[in-house]
């Protein structure tokens, strides 16, 4: 034989080898899908609220007419998902298995004092971050807690909620101030927190809602203000 033909026929023989190779690895490839292990289901919980009654306001004072922006606050990487927060010893933090909260938990509570400001009913024209409506006024800030610990062995809810009242014409922040709640829960089984979670949360946002109404009652109405070059007796 001569160099041409034992080529050939070394060529001829390399499809045959390359796919008595690649076919049971192609197979294993093709199976082992099924073999990779199945994700553990996870439960969605969202954030339970008592707000109907416990409103401070029930219609007796009149609406304000400024118009109020809430936005979703800024949060950490650790605070700005969905998985539901525990701090078991120390600084240690660790999350509840299999269970996470039905939106990010800046969302929640963007969401919570939202709805807080309905239920109140003194400031009427709001809007959200979600489509940015010209207001007069705008709630922004950052969330520092929102996370179980433990205290004595037993689990509470630590929530920290840093705002700001800007506004949004002039970028001036007219006021702000840290808000912060702690429930206990009453036991350490995941439904007992998420409980304590909604109760200290309607309660912080009980708090933002006076806040918010009174210091926007305290600025100035464009009305109000002398024109320049204005004489004020």
């Amino acid at each position: 034989m001569n160099t041409s033909q034992h080529q050939t026929g070394h060529a001829q023989r390399r499809p045959h080898l390359i796919w008595a190779w690649s076919a049971p690895l192609l197979g294993l490839l093709l199976t082992g899908c099924s073999l990779l292990p199945k994700s553990a289901p996870v439960d969605l919980y969202q954030l339970p609220s008592a707000l109907l009654q416990l409103a401070h306001n029930t219609g007796r004072t009149a609406p304000q007419p400024e118009s109020l922006r809430v936005t979703r606050p800024t949060a950490g990487t650790l605070l700005a998902g969905q998985r539901i927060i525990v701090l078991p010893e120390g600084d240690r933090v660790s999350y509840y298995k299999g269970a996470q909260w039905s939106e990010p938990a800046p969302l929640l509570l963007r969401n919570r004092l939202l709805d807080a400001l309905r239920h109140d009913g003194r400031l009427t024209t709001l809007s959200s971050d979600d489509r940015m409506l010209q207001a007069d006024f705008e709630l922004d800030g950052e969330l520092r807690a929102f996370q179980s610990i433990y205290q004595d062995g037993s689990p509470q809810v630590l929530l920290q909620l840093d705002l700001r009242l800007v506004q949004p014409a002039t970028q001036r922040i007219v006021a702000s101030r840290r808000f912060e709640q702690r429930q206990p829960a009453s036991d350490s089984a995941l439904p007992a927190v998420v409980s304590a979670f909604g109760q200290a949360s309607d309660r912080l946002a009980l708090q933002v809602v006076d806040w918010s109404v009174e210091q926007i009652a305290q600025v100035p109405h464009s009305g109000d203000r002398p024109a320049a070059g204005t004489a004020v007796e």
